[in-house]
Protein backbone atom coordinates (compact mmCIF):
# COMPACT_ATOMS: atom_id res chain seq x y z
CA UNK A 1 0.00 0.00 0.00
CA UNK A 2 1.32 3.37 -0.91
CA UNK A 3 1.30 6.04 1.78
CA UNK A 4 0.94 9.69 0.99
CA UNK A 5 3.05 12.15 3.02
CA UNK A 6 1.36 15.25 4.45
CA UNK A 7 2.88 18.54 3.40
CA UNK A 8 4.79 20.31 6.24
CA UNK A 9 3.07 23.41 7.65
CA UNK A 10 4.51 26.64 6.46
CA UNK A 11 7.09 28.19 8.78
CA UNK A 12 5.91 31.19 10.71
CA UNK A 13 8.25 34.09 10.59
CA UNK A 14 8.30 36.78 13.32
CA UNK A 15 9.74 40.22 13.22
CA UNK A 16 13.22 40.49 14.61
CA UNK A 17 13.41 41.33 18.36
CA UNK A 18 10.10 39.68 19.34
CA UNK A 19 9.88 36.78 21.80
CA UNK A 20 7.66 33.74 21.27
CA UNK A 21 4.35 33.83 23.16
CA UNK A 22 4.03 31.85 26.39
CA UNK A 23 1.03 30.57 28.27
CA UNK A 24 1.73 32.83 31.27
CA UNK A 25 2.40 35.98 29.29
CA UNK A 26 1.88 39.23 31.20
CA UNK A 27 -1.07 41.32 29.94
CA UNK A 28 -0.17 44.02 27.51
CA UNK A 29 0.70 47.39 28.98
CA UNK A 30 2.08 46.07 32.33
CA UNK A 31 5.86 45.88 32.71
CA UNK A 32 7.78 43.76 35.24
CA UNK A 33 7.63 44.81 38.89
CA UNK A 34 10.68 46.55 40.28
CA UNK A 35 12.58 44.70 43.05
CA UNK A 36 11.42 47.21 45.65
CA UNK A 37 7.74 46.93 44.65
CA UNK A 38 7.98 43.14 44.56
CA UNK A 39 9.52 43.10 48.04
CA UNK A 40 6.79 45.39 49.42
CA UNK A 41 4.10 43.28 47.75
CA UNK A 42 5.53 40.08 49.24
CA UNK A 43 5.67 41.60 52.72
CA UNK A 44 2.41 43.55 52.64
CA UNK A 45 1.06 41.65 55.64
CA UNK A 46 4.14 42.38 57.71
CA UNK A 47 3.96 46.08 56.87
CA UNK A 48 0.28 46.12 57.76
CA UNK A 49 1.07 44.74 61.22
CA UNK A 50 3.95 47.21 61.59
CA UNK A 51 1.67 50.16 60.85
CA UNK A 52 -0.16 49.90 64.16
CA UNK A 53 3.06 49.68 66.15
CA UNK A 54 4.60 52.62 64.30
CA UNK A 55 1.52 54.75 64.86
CA UNK A 56 1.58 53.98 68.60
CA UNK A 57 5.30 54.74 68.72
CA UNK A 58 4.79 58.08 66.98
CA UNK A 59 1.77 58.99 69.09
CA UNK A 60 3.12 58.03 72.52
CA UNK A 61 6.86 58.55 72.06
CA UNK A 62 7.89 60.95 69.32
CA UNK A 63 4.98 63.38 69.61
CA UNK A 64 5.41 63.96 73.39
CA UNK A 65 9.16 64.43 72.91
CA UNK A 66 8.71 67.00 70.13
CA UNK A 67 5.91 68.70 72.07
CA UNK A 68 8.14 68.93 75.15
CA UNK A 69 10.89 70.63 73.15
CA UNK A 70 8.38 73.21 71.88
CA UNK A 71 6.95 73.85 75.36
CA UNK A 72 10.50 74.41 76.68
CA UNK A 73 10.48 77.74 74.81
CA UNK A 74 6.96 78.72 75.88
CA UNK A 75 5.18 79.95 78.98
CA UNK A 76 2.65 77.19 79.29
CA UNK A 77 0.12 76.34 81.99
CA UNK A 78 -2.93 74.11 81.52
CA UNK A 79 -6.02 76.05 80.58
CA UNK A 80 -4.22 79.07 79.10
CA UNK A 81 -2.79 79.89 75.71
CA UNK A 82 0.97 79.26 75.42
CA UNK A 83 3.21 82.29 74.96
CA UNK A 84 6.58 82.19 73.25
CA UNK A 85 9.29 83.28 75.72
CA UNK A 86 12.45 82.03 74.03
CA UNK A 87 15.14 80.88 76.46
CA UNK A 88 13.54 82.46 79.53
CA UNK A 89 12.60 79.03 80.93
CA UNK A 90 16.20 77.84 80.72
CA UNK A 91 17.45 81.01 82.41
CA UNK A 92 14.95 80.68 85.24
CA UNK A 93 15.76 77.01 85.77
CA UNK A 94 19.50 77.75 85.84
CA UNK A 95 18.95 80.29 88.62
CA UNK A 96 16.97 77.87 90.78
CA UNK A 97 19.07 76.66 93.77
CA UNK A 98 17.47 73.22 93.41
CA UNK A 99 18.90 72.95 89.88
CA UNK A 100 22.48 72.67 91.14
CA UNK A 101 21.48 70.30 93.94
CA UNK A 102 19.51 68.08 91.53
CA UNK A 103 22.39 67.69 89.07
CA UNK A 104 24.92 67.18 91.86
CA UNK A 105 22.76 64.49 93.45
CA UNK A 106 22.11 62.82 90.11
CA UNK A 107 25.79 62.67 89.20
CA UNK A 108 26.70 61.48 92.71
CA UNK A 109 24.01 58.81 92.52
CA UNK A 110 25.38 57.67 89.15
CA UNK A 111 28.95 57.43 90.43
CA UNK A 112 27.89 55.56 93.58
CA UNK A 113 25.73 53.23 91.51
CA UNK A 114 28.76 52.40 89.34
CA UNK A 115 30.96 51.80 92.38
CA UNK A 116 28.41 49.76 94.35
CA UNK A 117 25.99 48.47 91.76
CA UNK A 118 28.53 47.60 89.09
CA UNK A 119 30.97 45.42 91.04
CA UNK A 120 28.40 43.44 93.05
CA UNK A 121 26.55 41.92 90.04
CA UNK A 122 29.86 40.90 88.45
CA UNK A 123 31.04 39.19 91.65
CA UNK A 124 27.69 37.42 92.05
CA UNK A 125 27.88 36.21 88.45
CA UNK A 126 31.35 34.80 89.14
CA UNK A 127 30.02 32.95 92.20
CA UNK A 128 27.00 31.56 90.32
CA UNK A 129 29.23 30.46 87.47
CA UNK A 130 31.31 28.35 89.87
CA UNK A 131 28.33 26.61 91.49
CA UNK A 132 27.85 22.94 90.73
CA UNK A 133 24.50 22.38 92.45
CA UNK A 134 21.20 24.33 92.70
CA UNK A 135 22.39 26.80 90.07
CA UNK A 136 18.86 27.30 88.65
CA UNK A 137 17.46 27.99 92.14
CA UNK A 138 20.01 30.71 92.86
CA UNK A 139 19.37 32.30 89.46
CA UNK A 140 15.71 32.66 90.37
CA UNK A 141 16.61 34.07 93.80
CA UNK A 142 18.93 36.66 92.25
CA UNK A 143 16.37 37.69 89.64
CA UNK A 144 13.44 37.79 92.07
CA UNK A 145 13.82 41.51 93.05
CA UNK A 146 13.43 42.50 89.40
CA UNK A 147 9.98 40.92 89.33
CA UNK A 148 8.77 42.99 92.31
CA UNK A 149 7.03 46.23 91.24
CA UNK A 150 9.36 49.21 91.83
CA UNK A 151 6.91 51.06 94.09
CA UNK A 152 6.34 47.97 96.24
CA UNK A 153 10.10 47.47 96.50
CA UNK A 154 10.61 51.11 97.53
CA UNK A 155 7.89 50.87 100.19
CA UNK A 156 9.48 47.74 101.63
CA UNK A 157 12.84 49.45 101.88
CA UNK A 158 11.22 52.53 103.41
CA UNK A 159 9.99 50.36 106.27
CA UNK A 160 13.34 48.58 106.40
CA UNK A 161 15.15 51.92 106.81
CA UNK A 162 12.78 53.32 109.44
CA UNK A 163 15.04 54.62 112.25
CA UNK A 164 12.50 53.70 114.91
CA UNK A 165 11.10 50.24 114.22
CA UNK A 166 12.95 49.43 110.99
CA UNK A 167 14.56 46.07 110.49
CA UNK A 168 17.96 47.55 109.59
CA UNK A 169 18.53 49.23 112.94
CA UNK A 170 17.01 46.27 114.78
CA UNK A 171 19.60 43.97 113.23
CA UNK A 172 22.42 46.41 113.96
CA UNK A 173 21.27 46.76 117.56
CA UNK A 174 21.07 42.98 117.97
CA UNK A 175 24.67 42.73 116.75
CA UNK A 176 25.70 45.56 119.12
CA UNK A 177 26.67 47.77 116.17
CA UNK A 178 25.96 51.50 115.88
CA UNK A 179 22.65 52.33 114.21
CA UNK A 180 22.14 54.82 111.41
CA UNK A 181 19.63 57.43 110.32
CA UNK A 182 19.62 55.87 106.84
CA UNK A 183 17.23 57.92 104.66
CA UNK A 184 16.59 60.46 107.43
CA UNK A 185 20.16 61.74 107.43
CA UNK A 186 21.40 64.15 104.78
CA UNK A 187 24.78 62.42 104.62
CA UNK A 188 23.43 58.85 104.37
CA UNK A 189 20.18 59.23 102.41
CA UNK A 190 21.67 59.11 98.91
CA UNK A 191 23.83 56.07 99.67
CA UNK A 192 20.77 54.34 101.10
CA UNK A 193 18.87 54.93 97.86
CA UNK A 194 21.78 53.57 95.83
CA UNK A 195 21.58 50.34 97.86
CA UNK A 196 17.85 50.12 97.11
CA UNK A 197 18.35 50.66 93.37
CA UNK A 198 21.20 48.15 93.26
CA UNK A 199 19.17 45.46 95.01
CA UNK A 200 16.12 46.06 92.82
CA UNK A 201 17.87 46.06 89.44
CA UNK A 202 20.94 43.84 89.66
CA UNK A 203 19.14 40.58 88.74
CA UNK A 204 19.12 41.21 85.01
CA UNK A 205 22.73 42.39 85.05
CA UNK A 206 23.84 39.25 86.90
CA UNK A 207 22.19 37.00 84.32
CA UNK A 208 23.80 38.89 81.44
CA UNK A 209 27.22 38.58 83.08
CA UNK A 210 26.57 34.89 83.76
CA UNK A 211 25.74 34.27 80.10
CA UNK A 212 28.94 36.03 79.07
CA UNK A 213 31.02 34.00 81.54
CA UNK A 214 29.58 30.73 80.28
CA UNK A 215 30.61 31.69 76.77
CA UNK A 216 34.31 31.81 77.69
CA UNK A 217 36.13 28.70 76.38
CA UNK A 218 37.19 26.39 79.20
CA UNK A 219 40.54 25.79 77.53
CA UNK A 220 41.64 29.28 78.51
CA UNK A 221 41.13 28.56 82.20
CA UNK A 222 42.83 25.17 81.87
CA UNK A 223 45.86 26.78 80.24
CA UNK A 224 45.99 29.43 82.97
CA UNK A 225 45.84 26.77 85.70
CA UNK A 226 48.65 24.81 84.04
CA UNK A 227 50.72 27.99 84.08
CA UNK A 228 50.14 28.28 87.83
CA UNK A 229 47.74 31.26 87.71
CA UNK A 230 45.85 32.01 90.90
CA UNK A 231 42.12 32.74 91.06
CA UNK A 232 42.66 36.51 90.89
CA UNK A 233 45.11 36.12 87.98
CA UNK A 234 42.58 33.98 86.08
CA UNK A 235 39.92 36.64 86.61
CA UNK A 236 42.27 39.45 85.64
CA UNK A 237 43.89 37.87 82.58
CA UNK A 238 41.09 35.61 81.29
CA UNK A 239 37.66 36.60 82.60
CA UNK A 240 37.83 40.38 82.37
CA UNK A 241 39.48 40.52 78.88
CA UNK A 242 36.95 38.03 77.52
CA UNK A 243 33.97 39.99 78.89
CA UNK A 244 35.27 43.56 78.54
CA UNK A 245 32.80 44.38 75.74
CA UNK A 246 29.81 43.28 77.85
CA UNK A 247 31.22 45.14 80.86
CA UNK A 248 31.53 48.36 78.86
CA UNK A 249 28.05 48.06 77.37
CA UNK A 250 26.40 47.42 80.72
CA UNK A 251 28.34 50.30 82.26
CA UNK A 252 26.98 52.74 79.67
CA UNK A 253 23.45 51.38 80.03
CA UNK A 254 23.71 51.72 83.80
CA UNK A 255 24.80 55.35 83.49
CA UNK A 256 21.81 56.07 81.24
CA UNK A 257 19.42 54.33 83.64
CA UNK A 258 20.73 55.79 86.90
CA UNK A 259 20.60 59.34 85.58
CA UNK A 260 16.83 58.86 85.29
CA UNK A 261 16.30 57.73 88.88
CA UNK A 262 12.91 58.83 90.19
CA UNK A 263 11.00 56.09 92.02
CA UNK A 264 13.30 55.78 95.05
CA UNK A 265 13.52 59.54 95.84
CA UNK A 266 9.82 60.02 95.20
CA UNK A 267 8.56 57.12 97.34
CA UNK A 268 11.17 56.86 100.09
CA UNK A 269 12.53 60.35 100.81
CA UNK A 270 10.45 62.86 98.84
CA UNK A 271 13.66 64.61 97.83
CA UNK A 272 14.78 65.21 101.40
CA UNK A 273 16.25 65.66 103.82
CA UNK A 274 17.52 69.13 102.92
CA UNK A 275 17.24 68.38 99.16
CA UNK A 276 19.95 65.74 99.53
CA UNK A 277 18.06 63.27 97.32
CA UNK A 278 16.44 65.61 94.78
CA UNK A 279 17.34 64.30 91.33
CA UNK A 280 16.84 65.88 87.92
CA UNK A 281 13.85 63.70 87.08
CA UNK A 282 12.28 64.39 90.48
CA UNK A 283 12.82 68.13 89.97
CA UNK A 284 11.07 67.86 86.60
CA UNK A 285 8.13 66.27 88.41
CA UNK A 286 8.09 69.11 90.96
CA UNK A 287 8.13 71.81 88.28
CA UNK A 288 5.30 70.19 86.34
CA UNK A 289 2.93 68.93 89.04
CA UNK A 290 3.80 70.95 92.15
CA UNK A 291 4.80 74.32 90.69
CA UNK A 292 2.46 74.00 87.68
CA UNK A 293 5.34 75.26 85.51
CA UNK A 294 5.38 73.05 82.43
CA UNK A 295 7.75 75.39 80.62
CA UNK A 296 10.43 74.96 83.29
CA UNK A 297 9.80 71.20 83.44
CA UNK A 298 10.22 70.93 79.68
CA UNK A 299 13.41 72.99 79.79
CA UNK A 300 14.86 70.59 82.36
CA UNK A 301 13.70 67.66 80.23
CA UNK A 302 15.54 69.03 77.21
CA UNK A 303 18.76 69.39 79.23
CA UNK A 304 18.48 65.82 80.48
CA UNK A 305 17.68 64.67 76.95
CA UNK A 306 20.88 66.21 75.60
CA UNK A 307 23.01 64.52 78.27
CA UNK A 308 21.38 61.12 77.72
CA UNK A 309 21.65 61.53 73.95
CA UNK A 310 25.42 61.91 74.28
CA UNK A 311 25.68 58.67 76.27
CA UNK A 312 23.28 56.92 73.89
CA UNK A 313 25.35 58.00 70.90
CA UNK A 314 28.44 56.61 72.59
CA UNK A 315 26.62 53.35 73.25
CA UNK A 316 25.48 53.06 69.62
CA UNK A 317 28.97 53.89 68.40
CA UNK A 318 30.56 51.16 70.49
CA UNK A 319 27.96 48.55 69.56
CA UNK A 320 28.05 49.31 65.84
CA UNK A 321 29.40 46.47 63.75
CA UNK A 322 30.81 46.62 60.23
Amino acid sequence: MKTTSQPAPPAVTRPAGTAPPSGGARPAGRGPLSPLRRKIADQATAYAFLTGGLLCFILFSWYPAIRSVIIAFQKYTPGSDPQWVGTANFTRVFQDPEFTAAWRNTLTFTVLALVIGFAIPFVMALVLNELRHAKAFFRVVVYLPVMIPPVVSALLWKWFYDPGAGLANEVLGFLHLPTSNWTNGADTALVSLVIVATWANMGGTVLIYLAALQGIPGELYEAAELDGASLWQRIRHVTIPQTRFIILMLMLLQVIATMQVFTEPFVITGGGPENSTVTVLYLIYKYAFLYNDFGGASALSVMLLLVLTAFSALYLRLTRTD
